[in-house]
């Protein structure tokens, strides 16, 4: 069998059909006084595969035409009147949005130092006079190649710097501000110790039972919608909120930054909750528990982390909700003691605490 193993009739114009597509799609822009190189050079150019060819009459006419419409490359002669390829080059590096604008000058023999001194001011390359066909494709293709791949790069940053805007948002809706700038800074977070720190709990009465009777898509519509109102309420009051457990509600006054009174601060804050809830569907009632003291604050975790709060002082927040009633705000002595002169309320008696003992409660009646 005779195998024919004859070259392709036209190999130079096979490269040419491959690159088609790139070549079509790229504006060109040629700058030159005398028409009959604009003339030669888009002729060759037409051989390459190019069709989106503006010409240019001087380096006035080609800043013109650069601000007005977008091109991809830029073949631009050295001797022109008026503005030459050196003003042309500068104007076009000087603009922030033109700079990236790939640019080959073209020059005579005799111009080689002033074509050096453009690719030192920022052109992409250099071809002299007369040109060579062979180097004119060479010299085009490698720079909108070099466009092509910056292009991408800059494509990649700009998907990036989203990509970490997203990030910071996430990370600081997840954490408080002062804990997310420092885990941004440090790639971690040092736990501290705070030593007057209101901690707020709420809990949903019959949130259990009310599971039971709904579907879950109504119970997390509801659920949703009054998070939503408590993360609002909690922001206005100056809480940050640390969590949800279920249906329970915990923030703190005072974490990030001193607080004159975080006892005001939290009470002012449960019951505008309280109201909310009492105010739309389902109409829940709450029970809300205040204390105010010392706590640790720290991260947890490494694949899923989250800053939480422990301490005496939690642990009592805690046992002053589970020991309220339906829809009362309920807070220790001691707390009490930071908000009477502005609230009315009552003692509800002593209650054990694990580890404390014996401790008088009083429930919030109404603000004075």
């Amino acid at each position: 069998m005779e195998m024919n193993t004859a070259p392709p009739e036209n190999p130079q114009a096979t490269t040419s059909t491959a690159s088609m597509p790139a070549i079509e799609a790229s504006p060109v822009l040629v700058v030159d006084d005398s028409r009959t190189m604009r003339l030669a050079l888009t002729r060759e150019l037409n051989k390459l595969g190019f069709t989106r060819i503006t010409e240019a009459v001087d380096g006035r006419d080609a800043i013109e035409k650069i601000r007005r419409e977008n091109f991809d490359l830029v073949l631009l002669d050295m001797e022109m009147p008026e503005l030459d390829g050196m003003g042309v080059l500068l104007e076009i590096r000087n603009d922030p949005e033109l700079r990236g604008l790939p640019v080959i000058v073209i020059s005579g023999a005799e111009q080689v130092d002033a074509a050096v001194k453009c690719i030192e001011a920022g052109a992409e390359d250099y071809l002299p006079k007369p040109f060579n066909p062979t180097l004119l494709r060479a010299r085009v293709t490698t720079s909108l190649e070099k466009k092509r791949l910056r292009d991408v790069d800059r494509i990649r940053l700009a998907q990036l710097q989203i990509e970490k805007q997203r990030s910071d948002d996430l990370l600081h809706i997840i954490l408080p501000e002062d804990v997310a700038n420092e885990l941004k800074s440090t790639n971690t977070v040092r736990p501290r110790l705070i030593g007057e720190v209101g901690v707020l709990f709420s809990d949903i009465v019959g949130f259990t039972s009310f599971c039971q009777a709904h579907s879950p898509e109504q119970v997390h519509g509801y659920l949703q919608s009054l998070v939503e109102a408590f993360e609002e309420i909690a922001a206005r009051h100056g809480l940050e909120k640390i969590k949800t457990i279920g249906d329970a509600f915990m923030a703190t006054a005072g974490m990030s930054s001193p607080m004159e009174n975080p006892a005001m601060n939290c009470v002012a804050c449960g019951l505008d909750m309280i109201a909310a809830a009492a105010s739309q569907p389902p109409y829940w009632k709450l029970r809300i528990g205040v204390h105010v003291g010392p706590v640790v604050g720290g991260v947890v975790g490494k694949r899923k982390f989250q800053f939480d709060v422990w301490g005496d002082t939690v642990n009592t927040a805690a046992r002053m909700e589970q020991s309220g009633l339906p829809g009362g705000l309920t807070l220790s002595a001691s707390s009490w003691n930071r908000v009477k002169e502005s609230h009315t309320g009552v003692s509800l008696g002593t209650i054990e605490v694990k580890g404390k003992g014996g401790m008088e409660i009083f429930r919030i009646e109404q603000t004075i």
